[in-house]
């Protein structure tokens, strides 16, 4: 495993355990199965693991494989305040505490205020007392850094940057992210002032593997390096010195070990020419296939009427990188035989799932646009006599 230095000179490995994405059984995360995927990222050296207040199960579960496994002192923890649920200074405390007793910790080591979007809400915090709040926990000890993680302009991650003294921060940032966001810009800023900065997202929420066009799968398999289409986005990462710890959501062995691999032999600098052509050549069949640029988040989510965005749109992107009856398929299979359906026709336009997308889609527009290519007539009628013979009323 590599590793690269935080602000104060501790070790960070290049490859952090992104927590948001363990595998579940209905509602309730896989502990078992979570279990053993941290164990095998620690034991190949991985020590950053990224929870949120708001990922369902997730710190708990964290918090007892690391007590389980007496490996607490060993691992670093990075959790994040809700800051768009803090109304007063009281609610700060409360987040906290609870976060502290699902961890199974009395301390934090990377305290972040979760998806700031605008300048507004890291006011707010500041008119809820967050300066000297944090002061105090860090001379108590129970957070040992703090910082942001970041979904807006490239604009407003550079004032919220100088406002504050950062020890580091958290970026969406990947090859098809690279001039939005906080960007490259934004990357090269905050290494500038010393600030480390943590990747999310470095494959799109899969869709950098699990979502190219055939014609980037074909680059990808006739190049001459013979890498996966993981490796080589997150070899572009790592080649950036200014990256200091790139989040993978893993949720297999198998993808633990491939990107532990990867992040052991990686180094800074290393891409060449070809390498770079290569990137540009996927990014390119990338952008004349995709219709939604949604990276599945979730954060759009629940809508208030049943519509599941997320799932609209990976199909309504499968019907361009995988074929258009593979992409009808998958609508009927995931959204259309609910018990409960969560069609794009639901919407009504309130707009509320695009306040919280962290990548600013005209949501609504394009909900209108998959529903239409989704649902073409004979596949109405498909669904509702799929419907009568398949879920139970």
């Amino acid at each position: 495993m590599q590793y690269r230095k935080d602000k104060y000179g501790n070790d960070i490995s290049v490859l952090g355990f992104g927590c948001m994405r363990f595998t579940r059984n209905g509602r309730n995360i896989d502990h078992e199965k979570a279990e053993k995927e941290i164990l095998a990222a620690f034991r190949q050296g991985v020590n950053y693991y990224d929870t949120a207040y708001l990922y369902p199960g997730s710190e708990a579960c964290l918090g007892k494989v690391l007590e389980d496994n007496q490996i607490r002192d060993k691992v670093k923890i990075a959790t994040k305040l809700p800051q768009y649920m803090v109304k007063n200074p009281e609610n700060i405390d409360k987040f906290f505490d609870e976060e502290l007793k699902r961890l199974r910790t009395d301390y934090v080591d990377y305290y972040l205020m979760h998806m700031l979007t605008d300048l507004v809400s890291w006011e707010n915090l500041k008119k809820n007392g967050i300066e000297d709040w944090i002061r105090r926990k860090k001379e108590a000890g129970a957070i040992r850094q703090v910082g942001f993680s970041f979904h807006g302009n490239t604009e407003t991650f550079l004032k919220i940057l100088e406002d504050y003294d950062w020890d580091f921060c958290q970026i969406q940032y990947n090859y098809l992210d690279e001039n939005i966001q906080a960007g490259r810009k934004g990357l090269k800023a905050a290494a500038a002032k010393g600030i480390p900065v943590i990747i999310m997202e470095p494959l799109r929420g899969g869709k950098l593997v699990n979502l190219l066009p055939a014609e980037a799968k074909k680059l990808i398999a006739e190049h001459e390096k013979k890498r996966t289409a993981a490796e080589w986005a997150f070899r572009w990462l790592w080649d950036q010195p200014e990256v200091t710890c790139v989040l993978s959501g893993m949720n297999s062995l198998e993808m633990v070990e491939e990107n532990c691999r990867i992040a052991s032999e990686v180094q800074a600098g290393e891409f060449d020419e070809s390498d770079f052509e290569m990137i540009a050549g996927i990014k390119e069949a990338i952008e004349r296939s995709t219709k939604v640029g949604c990276t599945g988040c979730g954060y759009c989510m629940p809508c208030p009427k049943g519509v599941d965005i997320p799932a609209t749109f990976r199909c309504y992107n499968a019907m361009y990188t995988e074929g258009k009856g593979t992409g009808r398929f998958q609508y009927v299979q995931v959204v259309g035989l609910r018990k409960e359906p969560a069609f794009a026709d639901l919407c009504v336009q309130c707009g509320k799932c695009e306040q919280h997308c962290p990548q600013h889609l005209e949501i609504r527009k394009y909900l209108k646009e998959a529903d239409k290519n989704l649902r073409p007539g004979p596949y109405k009628i498909l669904i509702k006599i799929a419907r009568k013979f398949l879920v139970k009323q």
